[in-house]
């Protein structure tokens, strides 16, 4: 079985170490290095380039410069949605992001988990898992968010948070551990305010 197979089945692959899964991350340095260095009156071609990086991406996906990501193939992300300066989409694992999201800046999303012992670190081994971004979610900026976790539709996670496990639809969630504090209600319209 390949590095590559590993990785997709969620098993412990080497992630350092192995030419396939190195080619890849260095063709996907590549080109969000050329996206970074293109001008903001040169749409066409920074389109062009997010089209060879990220060829899952949907309809009017706006991404602010600079912007990473491992592999890129493994970006799923939804139509009208918008991801802010300097994110990185570390997608071992896919990273699916619903549509008419809106992604704060400095944000990370790391699906990779290393091994506890240095043992097994020092061998490059590492394992993937997938975040999944529902539809209407608004996250602030500096969020980080770690493996296998799931954000529900029209949920708010707040600045700075630390996103370690799932978090429901409709609610407003933040803190290190982020944790859910209210629900979202009609009460929240700004027609309210």
């Amino acid at each position: 079985m390949t590095e590559r197979e590993k990785l997709n089945k969620g098993l412990w692959y080497d992630a350092n170490y192995d030419k396939e899964l190195l080619d890849q991350r260095e063709k996907a340095e590549e080109l969000y290095f050329l996206l970074n260095l293109t001008p903001p009156q040169q749409a066409e071609k920074r389109e062009e380039i997010l089209a060879k990086l990220l060829p899952n991406k949907g309809r009017d996906v706006s991404i602010s410069p600079p912007f990473y990501t491992d592999y890129g193939y493994n970006c799923y992300i939804s139509d009208h949605t918008f991801i802010n300066h300097n994110a990185y989409l570390m997608d071992g694992a896919p990273i699916r992001i619903g549509s008419y999201c809106f992604i704060g800046p400095n944000c990370g999303m790391y699906t990779a988990q290393h091994p506890l012992l240095a043992k097994d670190r020092n061998k490059g081994l590492e394992r993937a898992r997938p975040i999944t971004i529902g539809n209407n979610v608004w996250i602030g900026a500096d969020v980080t968010i770690l493996p296998g976790v799931t954000i529900g539709d029209n949920t708010v996670i707040g600045a700075k948070s630390v996103v370690t496990k799932d978090i429901p639809s409709g609610v407003v969630a933040m803190g290190n551990p982020c944790r859910v504090i209210r629900e979202i209600t009609d009460e929240d319209s700004i027609e309210k305010s």
